[in-house]
């Protein structure tokens, strides 16, 4: 008791900055609990957690299907939009080393996916490259599902796709014919691991046009994977290379 009273004195004295916008919010603006410990976010940038109504959360995988797709009904559920909350906080997750974000947001993502009645057997998160991941200490794919999979109580388990291609970045490439060449191969799953027959959701932070979860998701499948629900946390499908990487 005595050690919440000193915490609290500290916290109104010198009170800690929102992880989204950054600012140092008044009293009445601070939220008053921190999950995870030492996450604090103002209600401001909390009310900008806006969904997309529930017609609005389902898509096909990809924003351009071509012929001769495998799967060419993939479905992607997609619940937010990148823009307000989202907009600030997937480039702080990813590159001002705020892994705390990644794991919140996968929380909003699960309480939507529970609300909606999406179940599966396990989790899995799109995998970094090796460069990418040293670069950034930590895969926010692999927090958001975290985040998620404790919501849902489904397991979240990162070893079973490893990207064995390192990629360009998506948004640096315009022809939506080669974002999919650049994606195509990039994964394979893991022998340590055997989703015969299981449902799997596959976790992204951010789609755009699909192809990086459609190639993820052709891989799990070729694994023996009986039914795969591609998830992205935020996208705009309207507009192209909106998130900078």
């Amino acid at each position: 008791m005595k050690m919440t009273l000193i915490r609290d004195a500290i916290d109104t004295i010198l009170p800690h900055n929102c992880l989204v916008c950054g600012k140092f919010p008044d009293a009445d603006g601070r939220i008053p609990y921190a999950v995870p410990e030492g996450f604090h976010i103002c209600f401001d940038c909390l009310s900008k957690v806006v969904p997309q109504t529930p017609d609005q959360r389902f898509f096909t995988c990809l924003s351009e299907p071509y012929k001769g797709d495998p799967y060419p009904q993939l479905p992607l559920y997609m619940p937010f939009p990148y823009k307000g909350f989202f907009e600030t906080a997937v480039p702080r997750m990813k590159f001002h080393s705020c892994p705390e974000l990644a794991e919140f947001s996968g929380a909003l993502l699960g309480s939507l996916m529970v609300k909606d009645g999406i179940a599966a057997d396990l989790m899995v998160p799109i995998p970094l490259s090796s460069g990418r991941l040293k670069e950034r200490g930590y895969n926010q794919a692999e927090l958001i599902s975290k985040g998620a999979s404790l919501v849902c109580n489904i397991p979240s388990v990162s070893g079973v796709l490893t990207r064995i291609k390192d990629t360009e970045r998506q948004t640096e490439i315009t022809d939506n014919a080669q974002r999919s060449l650049n994606v195509h191969g990039a994964f394979k799953t893991s022998k340590d691991y055997d989703i015969a027959r299981l449902r799997v959701i596959l976790i992204d932070d951010v789609a755009t046009t699909g192809n990086t979860l459609h190639e993820a998701a052709c891989a799990l499948y070729e694994a023996g994977a009986a039914q795969v629900l591609c998830c992205a946390l935020c996208g705009n499908r309207a507009v192209l290379n909106k998130e900078s990487y």
